[in-house]
């Protein structure tokens, strides 16, 4: 990974930091994305001390549009090219909110920032090529459904349920897009971490809270979480794979629903008319 350059979202802590950890040990430049600056800057640091690499920080909330769009121009500015975009950032909230866009937060964060930012740095990655996106999906989607006519959650809100929508929207995200990207040199692929034992479930009180406090002793370590991600990366056999998922490093079968071709399309669709963007690609 020696002169490459990789942008890895939420990677203030988690299986995001872990992930840009593990980039920078392999010698890529890596660029780490979070909302709080004293954070981010905080974990680069400690990558920095651990690996001597060069980590650039860049603060952004991706649950509002106009903050991914300043977010797409920066990474733009500052580098001349863009070989891997992890798409890690995401929350689970028991709680429905909406954006500053007057969207529901879970599927504004968890699925629309990964479609907006990947399609505003589309162009950087195709002229850097060969080059990689990697989308973090869940094993949640197998539980997913995706309500077109009630994407803001209005008539019926479940926090594991808005989540499993947007983790189902990653996977048909992934999909649709590699379709476009064929022959462009630029894969894009998602994969599970696995069940683990990181932050984005602290939004979380009630019973949903209770629940994940219980089990968090058996759940697995940002460091595991963090493996397929970085397999998917880097590893030098993956450079013509795309439109797949993976699990614990291995390509793996995703739900039926998510490989139905015609949902995919309308998601596409969909997805781009809340983000107010033409067919791109």
């Amino acid at each position: 990974m020696r002169s490459r350059i990789c942008l890895v979202t939420g990677a203030s802590s988690g299986i995001g930091a872990e992930t840009a950890l593990g980039l920078s040990r392999a010698g890529a430049r890596v660029g780490i994305v979070g909302r709080n600056h004293e954070r981010v800057r905080a974990a680069a640091d400690r990558i920095h001390a651990e690996t001597g690499g060069k980590v650039d920080v860049f603060v952004a909330d991706l649950s509002a549009q106009a903050e991914i769009r300043r977010l797409a121009a920066e990474v733009l500015a500052l580098y001349p090219r863009l070989d891997v975009l992890v798409n890690n950032a995401g929350a689970i909230f028991d709680t429905r909110s909406l954006t500053a866009d007057g969207l529901e937060r879970t599927w504004a964060l968890d699925h629309l920032a990964y479609m907006q930012l990947s399609l505003a740095l589309l162009e950087r990655l195709k002229a850097s090529a060969p080059a990689r996106i990697v989308n973090l999906s869940s094993a949640a989607h197998t539980r997913g459904r995706i309500a077109l006519d009630d994407l803001n959650s209005e008539r019926s809100f479940g926090g594991m349920k808005a989540y499993s929508q947007a983790k189902l929207g990653n996977l048909l995200f992934t999909y649709a897009l590699s379709r476009r990207l064929e022959g462009s040199g630029v894969t894009v692929n998602a994969v599970h971490p696995g069940v683990v034992a990181s932050g984005f479930t602290k939004n979380l009180n009630g019973a949903l809270g209770l629940f994940w406090s219980l089990i968090r002793p058996f759940l697995i370590s940002t460091e595991r979480g963090a493996r397929t991600s970085l397999h998917v990366a880097t590893a030098p056999g993956l450079d013509r794979v795309s439109g797949r998922y993976f699990a614990r490093s291995r390509e793996t079968a995703s739900s039926q629903r998510s490989r139905d071709c015609a949902l995919q399309e309308q998601v596409w669709a969909a997805s781009l008319e809340q983000l107010g963007l033409a067919e791109v690609v």
